[in-house]
């Protein structure tokens, strides 16, 4: 994301490329009833967010967000984690970032906090789930990952991703659930980009 991470440029890479298949698709890894929970509450995303926007947007405070039928990559994680527990990403980075400013990126040349755009930034995302203990090393092999987890991964050597991983299978990996330009969508795309992280956050 640029602002909030995503480029223009970037709409549609991917999204196009490759092709949902879910209900072809075989069981991943078995995923807990956490992980189930946070993985149905992002794929109840698929049909609903048709676009992908990255216009910085005035949200409320807790619980902000854009509608639905817009949105950029990590409102699929903000939304789901939401939906799924009533864990607010939101309230969460804004909080640890009032406390530790310095140890979040300065990218933006931010003097404070800003509800508004701070948990819709993938850098900032990372930074919280990191604090939070959630980091996790990425796999040698694709199935070594597992349902619920997060990824994050850098597209077109510029733009900052970020989504979940799937219970279903694809040809060489689990499918993902993710906004790449298209609007969310469940597709066989976690080995398309260079992946820069993998996390795990409350779904053991």
């Amino acid at each position: 994301m640029t602002n909030p991470d995503r480029r223009s440029l970037l709409l549609g890479l991917g999204a196009t490329a490759f092709m949902p298949g879910c209900s072809a698709a075989a069981p991943a890894v078995p995923a807990t009833l956490r992980a189930a929970r946070l993985i149905a509450a992002a794929r109840r995303q698929v049909g609903v967010t048709l676009s992908y926007d990255s216009a910085y947007s005035r949200l409320s405070f807790p619980n902000g967000d854009v509608p639905r039928a817009r949105g950029v990559c990590t409102d699929v994680v903000i939304r789901a984690y939401r939906d799924a527990f009533g864990l607010d990403l939101q309230s969460l980075v804004n909080a640890d970032m009032r406390a530790a400013f310095a140890a979040y990126p300065r990218t933006w040349s931010l003097r404070a906090p800003d509800p508004n755009i701070d948990h819709r930034r993938v850098p900032n995302l990372r930074t919280w789930l990191e604090r939070a203990g959630a980091a996790l090393p990425v796999p040698r092999h694709a199935q070594g990952w597992r349902p619920g987890d997060i990824f994050t991964s850098l597209v077109d050597g510029r733009g900052t991703h970020i989504g979940l991983v799937s219970d279903r299978n694809g040809a060489k990996a689990p499918l993902i659930i993710h906004n790449i330009g298209a609007g969310a969508r469940e597709e066989d795309a976690l080995l398309a980009w260079p992946i820069t992280g993998r996390y795990r956050w409350s779904i053991d």
